[in-house]
């Protein structure tokens, strides 16, 4: 079950393959991932150093009295991978049109864990497509339902 989902991330960008990692948080960002409370809306994922980061993700703390002064929600957050998939990420940012997006954070067991995709943007015929296929299945829904 999925805590957040980057539904943006899946209409602006098609999916080539997925990877799992972990993610470096504080213990207010940790409770307030799991009460629901954040955003990937526009974030993505970089390499740098040998390191890669999620950037530009809203993580509120869960309680901003008890949170630290200097608490930024929407600082860089350090992903845990293993060399070898920090690498394919970089070499997917190299490569034109690629770039590695978030789609969703979710629980396994009792750690949080970040789906990440390798993605290529879409253009705005493929878009639109994608609507008329979900509003078309929609219609179809309705009729069998007032038959």
């Amino acid at each position: 079950m999925s805590l957040i989902d980057n539904k943006r991330g899946l209409f602006d960008y098609s999916v080539l393959e997925e990877l799992e990692a972990g993610i470096e948080l504080f213990g207010c960002e940790v409770k307030s991932l799991r009460n629901k409370q954040g955003s990937l809306k526009g974030a993505r994922v970089v390499a740098r150093g040998g390191e890669a980061y999620l950037v530009g993700a809203t993580i509120p703390a869960w309680q901003m009295a008890n949170a630290p002064k200097s608490y930024d929600p929407e600082r860089p957050r350090r992903l845990l991978l293993n060399q070898k998939e920090i690498a394919h990420i970089a070499s997917a940012e190299g490569e034109k049109g690629l770039t590695a997006v978030p789609i969703s954070v979710y629980n396994r067991g009792q750690r949080l864990k970040l789906g990440i995709a390798i993605a290529r943007g879409r253009k705005k015929e493929d878009k639109r497509h994608t609507i008329r296929a979900r509003e078309e299945e929609r219609r179809i829904e309705r009729t069998k339902k007032r038959k």
